[in-house]
């Protein structure tokens, strides 16, 4: 397989480091130019050819990689002319008759540690033209957010020039794709083009299938001096390698209802969402920490007939809205939709049974294990009730109460904590610190 590296860009935002003497692909992480950190990420994953196309200072690039063979991969270059770039699609013009199967695009100022085998997987099993690699991320508010139906297919895209008096979903495009070589036919000649804009949105009104894949891996913009500054003190204290998926995560679970927001008995409305005191900057602890911050909570109502799944996920909007207004994202939430207790007014009665899912049985936690390549022995459980207490114990996990919400007093299970915090941030700071 093939990848394509977009390295042609005059890196205007972060010329006060580059001092336009080296493109900026070529600024160094841990001693290494971004690019060689591209490639090795890369062929790490099999890729065996990767085409960089240059163009501003695009010589500082060739003449430091040349073929690739002192790199044990294939390299070749295309090179726009410096004066006439083509953005960020309008290059691959020239590779029409080259590719003729599915490839890997990368922007060139992307910093990344992502295990690529599991990307091709899913869109090889997603038998979509265009899988873009997406996640959260910590200033939803000013990015393009990707729209999704719930197989993760893309639906469009919500410009972050738009007026955003709703809430949504926290997921951002990376600047990383896969494509099938239908591209080609959205591209006839070469021109300046937008990837997004001019390439992707129409083949949404096209009609053709395009996916989303999220992961949890490292991937930042480093365009921008703070930017850059960020992904060398997390290269310098390794967060980047242990986020790849190929390694073991660490999670902290966390509950919803007392752990983050206020706890209100069967939520089923956007307006009672609240979050609790201080719990954005305990979730930003968790983001610039190795660790994943997951979210694994019952929801009865819907089993009820209180609350409809369309309702349940405007309620995460809001949920995902809030943390990110604060700078802060969860990498994933699974909820349990089922109760065991039939004979009430209006329940769902497909959803009344017994599961797996619900806490404290293991079922969620054993699916984000699946999802995320979670090591169980080096995560936690965070909630205000000994049903969590409970979830963590039969997991094998450590568990921490916080004297939010239900303070462990609901009851139901005859079980200590290994930790117990007047709140969240106060078990979070202790937790990141150690």
């Amino acid at each position: 397989m093939k990848a394509i590296i977009m390295a042609g860009g005059k890196g205007t935002r972060i010329s006060s480091i580059t001092q336009d003497e080296i493109p900026k692909p070529m600024l160094t992480i841990g001693n290494k130019p971004i690019l060689e950190h591209q490639i090795e990420c890369l062929k790490s994953s099999n890729i065996d050819e990767v085409i960089i196309i240059i163009g501003h200072l695009g010589e500082k690039i060739s003449e430091y990689f040349k073929d690739g063979k002192d790199f044990g991969i294939k390299i070749s270059y295309i090179k726009e002319d410096p004066n006439n770039p083509l953005g960020t699609a309008g290059s691959l013009y020239y590779l029409k008759d080259r590719i003729k199967e599915d490839f890997i695009l990368i922007f060139g100022d992307v910093f990344l540690s992502v295990d690529f085998n599991k990307m091709i997987e899913f869109h090889k099993k997603s038998k979509g033209d265009v899988t873009l690699l997406t996640h959260p991320n910590s200033h939803p508010f000013d990015s393009d957010l990707v729209i999704i139906d719930k197989n993760n297919q893309v639906l469009g895209f919500d410009s972050k020039n738009n007026i955003r008096n709703y809430n949504y979903h926290n997921l951002v495009n990376t600047g990383i794709y896969m494509f099938t070589p239908k591209i080609f036919e959205y591209i006839k000649e070469p021109i300046k083009l937008g990837i997004e804009h001019d390439v992707i949105d129409k083949m949404l009104k096209d009609n053709v299938k395009i996916y989303s894949y999220k992961s949890t891996e490292y991937m930042k913009d480093m365009g921008t001096p703070d930017r850059y500054l960020q992904v060398n003190e997390d290269y310098k204290n390794g967060i980047c390698t242990k986020k790849n998926l190929s390694n073991k995560q660490k999670c902290i679970f966390l509950d919803r209802d007392g752990t983050l927001i206020k706890y209100v008995r069967f939520l089923n409305k956007k307006e009672d969402l609240e979050l609790l005191s201080n719990v954005a900057s305990a979730i930003k602890l968790i983001n610039n920490s190795e660790y994943l911050c997951i979210v694994v909570t019952n929801q009865p109502v819907i089993a009820r007939g209180e609350c409809t799944l369309e309702e349940l996920e405007e309620i995460h909007k809001k949920l995902e809205t809030l943390l990110g207004n604060d700078g802060a994202y969860l990498d994933g939430i699974y909820y349990c939709p089922h109760h065991p207790d039939k004979g009430f007014p209006g329940e769902i009665k497909e959803l009344k049974i017994n599961c797996n899912c619900r806490k404290p049985n293991t079922g969620m936690i054993d699916k984000a294990v699946e999802d995320f390549n979670i090591e169980l022995k080096d995560s936690i459980m965070i909630g205000d009730s000994t049903t969590d207490i409970a979830l963590a114990k039969n997991a094998g996990i450590k568990s921490i109460l916080v004297l939010t919400g239900e303070r462990g007093k609901d009851n139901k299970y005859d079980v200590t904590p290994d930790e117990t915090y007047d709140d969240l941030y106060c078990a979070v700071k202790k937790l990141v610190k150690e």
